[in-house]
């Protein structure tokens, strides 16, 4: 044998996707799993667009606690709970693939909650006032993945445009 066999990582933790899920599923607990999944979605890529310049900033904390707290039946705790888990642990989050969230959320929600969604990361984006490069590309990508057209994007990110400058 060329190498040496490698030591199996020991898990003390779990991985963030799956504490994002336990936190939602404790938080919304009389929820189905329909809801359930979805909520986890929306926070997940809350937190990857975010995270997307490598910055998780206090506008973005508050935009986050502001969306979280419209989901019907979450209560405080929950928001607090979430909004923690992606202090401490943002970037385990974000930088993890989103391909599970964005499959929720085509399978699961329909096109106009898919809008509102997209809707809502566009305003994470903007928080800062500037929608920057890699923003701009991330949101670009889940609009597509999210089954939404490039007009759809850009009718959305028109709304905002008020409110922002675009850094390359």
């Amino acid at each position: 044998m060329i190498f040496r066999g490698k030591d199996k990582p020991k898990e003390l933790t779990p991985l963030a996707r799956d504490r994002l899920a336990e936190i939602v599923e404790k938080y919304l607990g009389d929820a189905d799993d329909a809801t359930r999944r979805i909520v986890t979605a929306v926070a997940g890529l809350l937190a990857k667009i975010a995270y997307a310049d490598g910055h998780y900033s206090t506008q973005e904390e508050a935009t986050i606690q502001k969306e979280l707290s419209r989901v019907h039946g979450l209560s405080q705790a929950g928001v607090d709970a979430i909004c923690g888990l992606l202090a401490d642990q943002i970037s385990h989050v974000a930088l993890l693939g989103d391909h599970d969230w964005t499959r929720d959320l085509r399978d699961l929600a329909g096109r106009e909650l898919r809008l509102e969604v997209l809707e809502v990361l566009i305003e994470m984006a903007v928080a800062d006032r500037v929608l920057k490069h890699d923003e701009q590309t991330q949101l670009r990508r889940i609009a597509k993945a999210l089954n939404l057209t490039q007009d759809e994007y850009n009718a959305l990110q028109a709304k905002h445009r008020d409110k922002l400058s675009t850094l390359s």
